[in-house]
């Protein structure tokens, strides 16, 4: 099957799984298909404790090895180290300063953020466009950084590339969009004037910045070797039958979405874990792999653009949290001890989607 082939079986399985498993359940499908989505029809479970604890020890099962590892491990200090990469130096490389257009994306990105939190009257108009604007500061800031550690970023060595990434990040995000029509764990507010023509121009330009927000932290981060030592030599992960079992995941991952609109309290989880799981199976089936190097153990790539997203997670949120046109959530089960809108178990969807992101940055720069 060729790649593009696969692409669209993976798009038609994420679009036509969820709406035919409502379809056979007897719902309505107009709700899901309503554009702009306006309807709150998702009735969510209420908190719970004991789903709270056991979600809190998972998640602390998974990412607390990686913090111990990278707490504990020092970083060579020579050059002739065999553990020495080309990442590690970078480090090393003398600090070029930080160049006038990163002044001037910091500069600008101030302003935004001041008129997405402040009401004037003069500015109205355009109070509900600043999530754009201010993401593509960020994204020039990230650059900026990591030319000033590096010498050479996304934004001026890997130009192509990067521009890219925004309309694929367009298209990407409005998955998720979709796929949160069956569970409603957030839902807009402030846009309810907007036509359909609008909300799908204002909302795609927004969604275009996710992927280079995300790609460009990462390199910044992999211009830090210390936020990542020791995983270098971690934990290998070494599959005796892969293809057997990414037709295992790939069936779990289709039932599991064909049942997300009966079961959205249960599956709400699969919105950010099945298009990960799809991808990967399908690349495994054909005989590839997006991550080969933690078959030896190396997670450095792997942690890199989980916390990538997490920290695009917290400034995403964080400058929502008193913009005009925002998003608010509405998890069941986990919804309490929020930071900012977001219950803060919630900031663990951000670690698969780093994931995602890292997958579909791939498929890009392998079409290039």
């Amino acid at each position: 099957m060729k790649s593009a082939q696969r692409i669209l079986l993976i798009a038609g399985m994420l679009l036509g799984l969820p709406l035919a498993g409502v379809w056979l359940s007897g719902q309505g499908l107009s709700a899901y298909l309503q554009f702009p989505p306006r309807t709150q029809y998702v009735a969510h479970a209420p908190f719970s404790w004991p789903v709270f604890v056991v979600l809190a020890l998972l998640i602390l099962g998974i990412t607390l090895p990686f913090l111990i590892r990278i707490a504990r491990s020092v970083l060579p200090r020579s050059r002739t180290s065999a553990t020495w990469t080309a990442t590690n130096r970078v480090a090393e490389i003398q600090d070029l300063g930080f160049p006038w257009w990163g002044w001037l994306a910091l500069a600008l990105g101030g302003h935004c953020w001041i008129l997405a939190w402040s009401r004037q009257a003069w500015f109205e108009p355009y109070q509900l466009y600043t999530f754009t604007p201010q993401w593509l500061c960020y994204i020039v800031t990230l650059n900026a950084l990591t030319w000033r550690r590096s010498g050479r970023c996304l934004l001026t060595h890997n130009t192509k590339f990067l521009l890219w990434l925004f309309p694929v990040s367009a298209v990407f995000w409005w998955f998720f969009e979709y796929l949160n029509r069956f569970v409603q764990n957030w839902y807009y507010i402030a846009c309810e004037d907007f036509t359909p023509l609008q909300y799908a121009a204002a909302a795609t330009l927004s969604f275009s910045t996710v992927l280079p927000a995300v790609l460009s932290t990462e390199e910044w981060l992999a211009s830090y070797p210390r936020s990542s030592a020791g995983l270098h030599r971690f934990i290998p992960i070494r599959i005796s039958k892969p293809k057997q079992l990414a037709r295992v995941l790939l069936a779990l991952s289709a039932a599991g979405l064909f049942f997300i609109g009966w079961f959205p309290d249960q599956l709400f989880p699969l919105l950010w874990v099945a298009p990960l799981l799809l991808l990967m199976a399908f690349n495994t089936l054909r005989g590839g792999s997006f991550f080969p190097e933690i078959q030896t153990g190396d997670w450095r790539r792997v942690y890199r653009f989980c916390l990538a997203a997490l920290i695009c997670g917290f400034f995403w949120e964080l400058w929502n949290w008193h913009s005009l046109a925002k998003w608010v959530y509405s998890v069941p089960y986990v919804a309490r001890f929020h930071l900012f809108e977001m219950p803060i178990l919630g900031y663990s969807g951000y670690l698969p989607f780093g994931l995602e992101c890292a997958v579909v940055a791939e498929l890009v720069r392998r079409r290039l």
